[in-house]
């Protein structure tokens, strides 16, 4: 019962992150059964099946608020399914001495990944025309793969990339991205079926990440509200680094005195990543400031030169004023209106 009561703790928590993230709830998770001590393909495996019903209850949702675009979908998922697919057979058929620090290096990466990703503002490039169906299939070919084999990774490898690209709304990009992953997660389920049988499903751990996962989702659209995100994502990058550190120095035999010392330049990093995420995150907000200031000013300028007395003309204040808020609007930076632009709750 204690196991159980941890493991639901577990599927909250992950939840918690990716209600406030829009992504990493196969990274947690995966990443806090290794450190408990579940085998990598079982802990891959029970997570892609609780993700089943987590990720279908996201895809309805989001198709509800209007932002999936089922062209992107069915382009992204199919091969994701296919990644998805071949990951979970490959990740059974390797020991689970092999299989530990291949699962954590590929958790580690990716989460040095969400460190300097939210050490950074968070930002919108423009962009024009259609995705393309050959970016798009190898896309979801690669993160489909990745988030088998490390038991996560779909929405860190797939989400920025549309993001970057600048051709989708952020709400589109996350909604149509969780949409797909129910495709994928069904995917790798099947996949490790096959090649572990139904005794590599924690069906107790299952379950425990579901109801945990439920249980946190009303508490992630009250966090995501209150916490910013851009702290919870260098903070969760960290966690997930300084965890997968462990496996992987207790694979490469690492002495004694090289351990302390790697804990020690890594957890450095992360307070380096950390105050970075700060100062980005306040730059994006005084960023924001100055466009609302900016809008209000051209609003109200705009309103009084459109109603001048008869037969008078604009002033040449009013006209400076109308001129000055446009510039300093069109100024400030891409992205500046919205701290969460690529980071949205599921």
């Amino acid at each position: 019962m204690r196991k159980l009561l941890i493991l639901a703790l577990v599927g909250l928590a992950a939840q918690l992150v990716d209600g406030a993230l829009g992504m990493a709830y196969g990274l947690t998770s995966s990443t806090l059964l290794l450190f408990v001590g579940v085998a990598p393909a079982a802990a891959s495996a029970s997570v892609h099946l609780a993700e089943i019903g987590t990720t279908l209850a996201a895809g309805v949702a989001h198709w509800r608020f209007g932002n999936v675009d089922w062209r992107v979908v069915t382009r992204i998922a199919l091969p994701g399914a296919v990644g998805a697919f071949v990951g979970a057979t490959f990740l059974s058929s390797i020991s689970t001495e092999n299989a530990a620090p291949w699962m954590a290096g590929i958790l580690f990466t990716l989460g040095a990944y969400l460190l300097v990703r939210f050490s950074r503002p968070l930002r919108q490039r423009s962009g024009a025309g259609r995705l393309r169906g050959r970016f798009l299939g190898p896309l979801g070919l690669v993160a489909g793969f990745v988030d088998a084999t490390g038991g996560g990774g779909w929405g860190p490898v797939a989400t920025p990339a549309l993001l970057v690209s600048g051709r989708m709304e952020p709400r589109k990009v996350i909604g149509s991205v969780d949409t797909a992953e129910f495709v994928v997660a069904g995917a790798a389920s099947i996949g490790f079926l096959i090649g572990l049988g139904s005794e590599g499903f924690l069906l107790p751990t299952v379950a425990a990440l579901l109801i945990g996962g439920l249980i946190a989702a009303p508490v992630a659209a009250w966090l995501v509200r209150i916490v910013p995100a851009q702290l919870l994502g260098a903070t969760i990058g960290g966690v997930i680094v300084l965890t997968n550190a462990r496996i992987l120095l207790k694979a490469g035999d690492a002495g004694s005195t090289v351990r302390p010392v790697v804990y020690v330049l890594l957890a450095v990093g992360w307070v380096v990543a950390l105050t970075f995420a700060v100062r980005a995150l306040r730059r994006t907000r005084r960023a924001r400031a100055i466009v609302d200031a900016a809008t209000a000013a051209t609003t109200t300028a705009v309103a009084t030169a459109d109603t001048p007395a008869v037969g008078a003309t604009p002033s040449p204040d009013t006209a400076a004023a109308v001129v000055g808020a446009a510039a300093v609007a069109g100024s400030a930076p891409a992205g500046a209106d919205d701290d969460r632009l690529a980071v949205v709750e599921r």
